[in-house]
C-alpha cells in the first residue's frame, strides 16, 4: 500500500509564533455563538479538496473530535464568570471552556452523521457558520474516555 504524503500547514518563526492554515470551514445556520441548545444543530464540515483522502475511514467511527479556531471572539479574559453568569464562580480562563482565550483553539467531541467526499456532517457541534476547522480526529475510547473524571459542581449549571 502506498503512503500518500501531504505538506505541513504550520510554520514557526524565530520568535516561536505559529501560523496555521485551516483545513476547511464549518457550514451551518448558526450566526451567533449564543445558541442555548446545540444538541440539534447539524453542521457540514467542508474540508479543502486537497485533503479528501485524509477522511478515508472516518465513516467507521460514531464520533469525531473537531479542532477549530473561534475566529469571531475578539476579547481575551484571564478570569471571568463562564457564560457571563454571576451564579458561576469567577475563575481563570484555563479552568473553563469559554472562547475568550489567549489562543482561540477549541475542541468538541460530536456525533458523526455521515461523509460525502470532502464533507463530513456532524451533530451537536457548538460552532458558528464559517468557523475555520484546524483538524478532525476520531473519538477513540482508549485515548479519549476518562473514567471517574472530576469536575466542579458549577459545571452542571452551564448550558450546552
Amino acid at each position: 500500500m502506498k503512503t500518500i504524503f501531504c505538506e505541513f500547514l504550520d510554520s514557526q518563526d524565530k520568535n516561536g509564533a505559529i501560523k496555521i492554515k485551516p483545513l476547511g470551514k464549518a457550514k451551518n445556520s448558526v450566526t451567533k455563538p449564543t445558541l442555548p441548545d446545540w444538541k440539534d444543530v447539524v453542521t457540514e464540515i467542508v474540508i479543502d479538496k486537497t485533503y479528501t483522502k485524509g477522511l478515508d475511514g472516518i465513516e467507521e467511527y460514531s464520533h469525531v473530535i473537531v479542532v477549530y479556531w473561534m475566529d469571531k471572539e475578539k476579547e481575551c479574559h484571564l478570569k471571568h464568570h463562564p457564560q457571563g453568569r454571576e451564579d458561576i464562580p469567577y475563575i481563570g480562563i484555563f479552568a473553563c471552556r469559554c472562547p475568550q482565550r489567549p489562543n482561540r483553539i477549541a475542541i468538541s467531541t460530536v456525533e458523526l452523521v455521515g461523509r460525502k467526499g470532502n464533507i463530513i456532517t456532524v451533530k451537536s457541534l457548538d460552532i458558528v457558520n464559517g468557523t475555520p476547522i484546524l483538524d478532525i480526529k476520531p473519538y477513540t475510547p482508549q485515548y479519549d474516555e476518562v473514567k471517574n473524571a472530576k469536575v466542579p459542581g458549577w459545571v452542571s449549571k452551564l448550558v450546552f
